[in-house]
């Protein structure tokens, strides 16, 4: 049984919401198991790291760390051409913190800044462990993966990526709030969006920020007549970044059947109501609706590093526990197939189960015993 001691932990990483809150996630299981222990985050400056681990009650450095911006302009060229400084300063302040504040273990989720904390790290002797959230490594995590003592993975096939015998199968640490629905949790989900009962359910979720491929298929089904969806509500969100543009076309609609926001706060009881759920295949998002259990439409984003989401979307895919429809041919083919799966009872309960079976529930947990493992 591991023992449990006060720890002092350094958790680097960020760039995205995908980093970010498995990261919290890990250091609030960290916390469960020792209050006493000593957290200090570590991301790149300007990111959303810096904001979001704050809010969840922890201390943040950030290091002046970017990467290449693949987009040729101006402002990107000027970037670039700052990358090598930002790298150097970052390192140096990357081994300033680890021997200042003397972590016991170090631990990496991807992004910018798991860099140069876990190079400096390892190379003063602190055990290291890395998260690996995707179904294809990232260049960060590939570059670290001979230098750490654990990689703790989502996906089967990460050895080659990684050394074979250096990974674990953990999963991805997800909020605590995400759970499979029960007919309770449903009928609370039905209630607190104001759902019909005898309707079929859609969910469509682009993200925080949102996604202009889904908003653009939902405009575009809604200008049709909403074909085949005469007993389909929808819960649509549209992100932040896209509100204005959403608000204007919704103006002047009466459309009650549709429930569209820029943000969903009890996405817990989203799930909970979905029968199907149209979705990008960001690696939390995917965790999230396999532990929820639930049948899944992805668009991966072609906007990723490395294609990851499409690499992402097919493990679920092979296994008949997922579906995708490729960004580009999304705008023709995205609301006809939601609208043929969702009155196909025998293929959403099939695919639901699927997905359920592929859930690792306690990624975090299976985590923190392996930083444990190290130490």
């Amino acid at each position: 049984m591991t023992q449990y001691r006060k720890l002092r932990v350094i958790i680097s990483g960020g760039g995205t919401g995908g980093h970010i809150f498995p990261a919290i996630s890990i250091a609030n299981r960290f916390k469960e198991v020792n209050p006493e222990t000593e957290i200090l985050f570590v991301g790149a400056n300007g990111k959303m790291e810096m904001e979001k681990v704050p809010a969840a009650g922890y201390k943040i450095v950030g290091l002046p760390i970017c990467g290449l911006q693949r987009r040729l302009t101006l402002k990107n060229i000027w970037n670039d051409i700052q990358v090598p400084f930002k790298i150097v300063v970052s390192n140096a302040r990357a081994r300033k913190l680890v021997k200042s504040f003397k972590p016991d273990i170090a631990v990496g989720v991807g992004g910018y800044a798991s860099a140069p904390l876990l190079f400096a790290a390892t190379r003063l002797g602190v055990p290291s462990l890395i998260q690996e959230q995707n179904g294809f490594a990232g260049l960060t995590n590939k570059m670290l993966g001979d230098k750490v003592g654990c990689i703790c993975v989502a996906y089967e096939g990460m050895e080659k990526f990684f050394p074979a015998d250096k990974i674990v199968m953990t999963g991805n640490p997800i909020r605590s709030v995400i759970k499979k629905a029960t007919p309770e949790m449903r009928a609370e989900a039905l209630k607190h969006y104001g759902l019909d009962s005898k309707r079929k359910q859609l969910l469509v979720i682009g993200g925080s920020l949102g996604c202009g491929t889904l908003n653009r298929c939902m405009k575009k089904w809604i200008e049709a007549g909403c074909p085949g969806g005469e007993d389909v509500e929808v819960i649509w969100q549209c992100g932040k970044y896209y509100e204005p543009d959403v608000k204007a076309f919704m103006e002047g609609r009466e459309l009650p059947h549709i429930h569209w926001s820029a943000f969903i706060d009890r996405m817990d009881l989203a799930y909970a109501a979905a029968d199907l759920i149209v979705s990008r295949s960001g690696a939390s998002s995917v965790s999230e609706i396999c532990v929820a259990g639930k049948p899944c439409i992805f668009v991966p984003s072609p906007n990723v590093a490395e294609d990851h989401q499409t690499h992402n979307a097919m493990a679920l895919v092979r296994k008949d526990a997922g579906l995708i429809v490729k960004d580009a041919e999304a705008g023709a083919e995205l609301m006809p197939l939601a609208m043929e799966v969702i009155h196909d009872e025998g293929r959403l309960e099939a695919v639901g189960a699927n997905a359920e079976a592929m859930a690792l529930p306690n990624a975090a947990a299976i985590i923190v015993d392996e930083a444990y493992n190290l130490v």
